[in-house]
């Protein structure tokens, strides 16, 4: 981990000294230097004060890079296709994935499909069709509704124009991202 370079990036992203930050904190601008250039390990009582100080939560110090913000910009966006539905991912990061699905007139992602997981969707265009066990519900632009995945389900484009559905999906079984 490199928690003094973190305490260094809010330091200076916030227009905060050293000397602001030990007057602040009531440490020292040595001490400070050496957590900083990751000399030294602080005790979580000093961490928390340190993230206090900057308005971090403690566990943002203590996060692996893998685990800080991901960017996916739009041209590196991949797509694939399923039953005719052109898939847009957006974004993914732990067990959580964003999707932005295209069904043409009369495409579905086919029949009863079932997951682990859970999953939320907005209708940005078109009329769809979306049915689990016996629920049966027409969406229309704006509309959205969340299912358990795991019981199957069906969403159908029924409108005469293409359908767009932005489809956020939490799982933790893998399986769940060949959709």
């Amino acid at each position: 981990m490199d928690i003094g370079a973190k305490i260094r990036a809010v330091r200076n992203r916030k227009k905060i000294t050293i000397a602001q930050m030990c007057e602040a904190t009531g440490l020292s601008k040595g001490f400070i230097s050496n957590v900083e250039n990751n000399n030294t390990s602080p005790s979580i009582n000093t961490l928390q004060t340190i993230a206090t100080y900057l308005d971090v939560p403690l566990p943002y110090l203590l996060l692996e890079k893998k685990q800080h913000m991901q960017v996916v910009r739009k041209e590196e966006r991949t797509f694939s296709t399923m039953n005719q539905l052109k898939i847009e991912h957006i974004s993914s990061k732990g067990g959580l994935s964003l999707r932005s699905v295209e069904f043409p007139p009369g495409a579905s992602i086919g029949d009863a499909h079932a997951h682990e997981g859970v999953e939320c969707h907005l209708v940005l265009e078109g009329k769809i069709l979306a049915e689990q066990g016996e629920d049966s519900f027409t969406l229309e632009k704006g509309d959205s509704f969340s299912w358990n995945a795991s019981v199957p389900h069906t969403v159908t484009n029924i409108g005469t124009e293409r359908a767009v559905v932005l489809i956020a999906v939490h799982s933790n079984d893998k399986l769940s991202d060949l959709f």
